[in-house]
């Protein structure tokens, strides 16, 4: 399967899905490690890609995503941004309440 391919699928078969560098348990930069507290923070389940471990995933994302860094937050297939907008969002207490309702939606 071709790899936009694979990150379409990704992108539109979870209701949220995270693009970062190591897992949630062990993220391997700070902006993951970052957006990984605001998400957990949500208390709802969400998806994952370590791109570390996946290097076409790495290296074609920024192209599908038009957005060049590392981490992603996709949510229902719209990209949310990186670390700076997750947080912000987080902070304005607007994350939670776009996770739950993505996360919800889906489990109906």
């Amino acid at each position: 399967m071709d790899i936009m391919e694979t990150i379409r699928e990704q992108v539109e078969g979870n209701p949220v899905i995270l693009y970062m560098k190591g897992s949630p348990n062990q993220p391997q930069c700070g902006f993951s490690a970052r957006t990984i507290e605001a998400l957990t923070s949500c208390g709802e389940r969400f998806a994952y890609v370590d791109i570390l471990s996946n290097p076409e995933i790495r290296a074609n994302l920024p192209k599908f995503a038009n957005w060049p860094t590392f981490p992603q937050l996709w949510v229902n297939g719209e990209l949310i941004g990186g670390c700076d907008i997750v947080t912000d969002m987080h902070a304005k207490g607007e994350l939670i309440s776009l996770v739950k309702e993505a996360t919800q939606g889906a489990a109906e």
